[in-house]
């Protein structure tokens, strides 16, 4: 087999960037482990800021979005049992878009398949060759038959556990880690909205956040010890946990319904901070992982491959080579922003055990600062929809 870009992951990254170079013209192979029907039900947040949805929009993928997808113009922070506004489109102009991460898929997927874009799911014992030369190359097995995919580029998106970053030597990579000693306890609700907008919230027993994935169905997070068991959790004990945490002193309450999904997530952030190597180029989660307060999970690798597309056609169309040079330092930009973000709105909204009584009280402290100083809640909201771009 024979193609101009060969692209392991059809996640967010992989799908988009193999979409974007069909729109200018360059041939991509898309290679997945998993089956199409696995990762377009596998429910993931996804909070996408202006930017991702302006792209989405322009390169014909937007249409289900902008139907389904619920338009936030801002979101609330509660804390000291009262909740306190911030105006994302007043403040900067912008909105965000709240349409789950499996939702982009199905249309990316879609997407690719009309225009008989080659995405071969269900591939194994897939490996890299020769990405530190002209004539890069990726095996793999599809069907019971092994394949070799010869191509210019291999663009690694498979994730943080896949073969793409370990293609790249140790001895030359710079991985930067930060884990975080709490979890996320999730739940999936069949209700009605508890707020029209996204609720952060910090209390003494942890961290809480709702969200909406559609009228009926509410998205629910609470801070927990990573290492528990969800099948330890009772519904009852899990509403008594929300409503400690997020319930207002004006009466306002997180809106109780059948809780049909438990799970518990990790928290973490890392860099890989060589993105590139030879004819190997990382995106998406690959490359960088952040907590998921911040919201920039899926939009950091939309603006990977954003930058990358861009390179690409540069390369095809003029035979430069400036632009794909210059991509881990390009994309770094943006990622150490959004790596900042993150980490800062995770130290200021959870429960932080190593903290002492006055290192909490500095967290009430900043939270008030962003919701009564136009500047401060101007720079958060600067961030969360995503202004700093490359």
């Amino acid at each position: 087999m024979r193609t101009q870009v060969g692209i392991v992951g059809a996640g967010p990254a992989g799908l988009l960037l193999s979409h974007l170079l069909h729109l200018r013209g360059i041939e991509s192979v898309v290679l997945e482990a998993r089956g199409r029907d696995q990762i377009e039900s596998t429910i993931r947040a996804g909070v996408l800021e202006q930017g991702t949805m302006d792209l989405l929009t322009e390169t014909g993928v937007g249409a289900r979005m902008r139907a389904e997808g619920a338009v936030h113009h801002g979101f609330e922070l509660a804390f000291e049992g009262q909740r306190r506004r911030i105006d994302l489109t007043g403040l900067t102009g912008k909105s965000i878009t709240v349409y789950a991460q499996h939702e982009v898929l199905k249309d990316l997927v879609a997407a690719r398949l009309a225009a008989n874009g080659a995405l071969y799911f269900n591939v194994s014992g897939t490996s890299l060759h020769g990405v530190d030369t002209d004539t890069p190359s990726i095996r793999f097995t599809h069907d019971g038959e092994a394949q070799v995919l010869h191509c210019d580029f291999v663009i690694g998106c498979d994730g943080s556990q896949g073969v793409s970053r370990a293609a790249i030597p140790a001895a030359l990579r710079n991985d930067y880690e930060r884990v975080f000693p709490f979890g996320w306890f999730g739940i999936l609700v069949e209700a009605p909205p508890s707020s029209d907008e996204l609720i952060y919230a910090r209390h003494e027993r942890g961290f809480a956040l709702v969200s909406t994935r559609s009228p009926n169905v509410q998205r629910m997070y609470f801070q927990c010890d990573p290492k528990d068991s969800a099948d330890q959790w009772s519904d009852d004990r899990i509403w008594a946990e929300l409503h400690a945490r997020v319930d207002s002193s004006d009466g306002r309450h997180v809106v109780e319904g059948r809780i049909f999904q438990k799970n518990i997530v990790g928290m973490r952030s890392f860099v890989s901070a060589t993105m590139q190597h030879g004819r190997l180029f990382l995106a998406g989660d690959a490359a960088h992982i952040v907590p998921p307060t911040g919201a920039k999970g899926l939009n950091l690798a939309v603006s990977d491959v954003r930058v990358l597309s861009r390179a690409l056609d540069a390369f095809y169309k003029e035979r430069r080579t400036d632009l794909l040079d210059a991509y881990s330092a390009t994309a770094l930009r943006r990622i150490w922003r959004a790596e900042h973000f993150s980490y800062w709105m995770t130290r200021m909204m959870h429960r932080l055990d190593d903290a002492s009584p006055f290192e909490q009280r500095l967290q009430v402290a900043e939270l008030e600062h962003v919701t009564t100083s136009r500047a401060a809640a101007t720079a958060m909201a600067e961030n969360y929809v995503g202004s700093v771009a490359v």
